[in-house]
């Protein structure tokens, strides 16, 4: 059975449908039993999702929308 730590190392690969067969039996295997490398695998799931609806582009003005939502924030806390 992996380790963790080589779970890890091969996640992206996983995700991306770059294992081989026998590797890709591996991985499942290790994530039957590990409840921490599902929870890791599922963040790297909702990562990879969030990463594709996102514009390529810079939205204009979102660096100033990000300062005045910080700055409301720190507000807040006072």
């Amino acid at each position: 059975m992996l380790t963790c730590k080589e779970q890890v190392a091969r996640s992206s690969d996983y995700l991306d449908g770059q294992l081989s067969f026998r590797e890709r039996l591996m991985v499942r295997h290790h994530l039957m039993f590990c409840p921490n490398c599902r929870r890791f695998i599922r963040q790297m799931r909702l990562m990879q999702a969030t990463l594709r609806v996102m514009p390529e582009k810079p939205v204009p003005g979102v660096d100033e929308l990000a300062e005045r939502l910080a700055a409301e924030r720190q507000k807040a806390k006072e």
